[in-house]
């Protein structure tokens, strides 16, 4: 794994507009989302935290729900995250048999520094499942989590970046296990980065994305992607959603729970066209006694 200060950092795009550039102002928008979902968490604890779903908008948008996921694993320590979300918008040069891309560079910039990039990691999984770096992204999928991360877990962490164009569910299976086997003896945290149903009015949106979550809270991978191709309910990481399922699957016996939700439109009290946000918990099911 990298250790000391990458020299070859990808430029952030998002600092300033998706959150705030600088770094004081960014962990005081962070603490506060923070201060409000450990005020909400309900009693009790379940086994380790090995994956989350979080959202991806602007943070004054999704932060807040962002942030019951991240409080989860506040202080805790792990060797690699990785951050798998969709990609957006189509980059130059890209051929028509990618399927996933990763970062080309050593790190990520954010405000609070930069997030090292574990190239053993990326090489051993590429050489399985083909991730073609890219420079220079202006992918936010990835990016818009980091901040938290960096945040809420013990310094140390090396990230694996994947941005996925392919979301089917044969490429979220073999995605899956080309992780599970390649992290496996690793302390992981896996990321899945997306949002719900876009541009619905609420009650709708809320119908739609009940139906997601609660694919999500069953652990049915299949049918969240199914669910997104089908035109029933949405995620635009559906693909993201489904590797971590299947990858946390093969490590553990997860256990999922729907730790937030809300849309764009409680922030802005526009409820006529909202952006769906959810947040689960992926965590080993505990050891029953007796």
């Amino acid at each position: 794994m990298p250790h000391g200060t990458p020299s070859d950092a990808r430029p952030s795009p998002l600092a300033g507009t998706w959150y705030p550039g600088r770094a004081d102002r960014l962990k005081a928008m962070i603490d506060d989302f923070l201060e409000s979902a450990d005020a909400a968490k309900p009693p009790g604890h379940g086994g380790a935290v090995r994956g989350l779903l979080a959202p991806h908008a602007g943070l004054r948008y999704s932060g807040q729900v962002a942030a019951h996921a991240f409080d989860t694993v506040r202080g805790q320590t792990y060797d690699t995250v990785v951050v798998i979300g969709p990609l957006h918008r189509p980059i130059p040069g890209l051929t028509a048999a990618v399927r996933a891309l990763t970062s080309g560079h050593d790190a990520y910039e954010t405000p609070l520094g930069p997030v090292a990039i574990d190239r053993e990691a990326v090489e051993a999984i590429s050489a399985r499942v083909p991730l073609q770096a890219v420079r220079g992204d202006p992918e936010h999928s990835i990016e818009i989590e980091l901040p938290f991360l960096q945040h809420v877990l013990a310094p140390g962490f090396t990230l694996v970046p994947i941005m996925l164009l392919d979301q089917s569910k044969r490429m979220s299976a073999q995605l899956a296990e080309t992780l599970a086997e390649t992290l496996r003896g690793r302390r992981v945290l896996f990321v899945a980065s997306s949002d719900l149903s876009h541009f619905y009015p609420q009650p709708v949106a809320n119908e739609l994305d009940s139906r997601m979550l609660g694919a999500v809270s069953d652990l049915d991978a299949p049918r969240v992607v199914d669910l997104d191709e089908q035109g029933v309910a949405f995620a635009c990481g559906h693909g993201a959603i489904a590797t971590v399922i299947e990858a946390l699957k093969r490590m553990s016996a997860p256990q999922a729970n729907v730790v937030r939700y809300a849309t764009s439109g409680d922030v802005t009290g526009d409820y006529s066209q909202v952006v769906g946000y959810g947040a689960a918990t992926f965590r080993d099911t505990p050891i029953r006694s007796g």
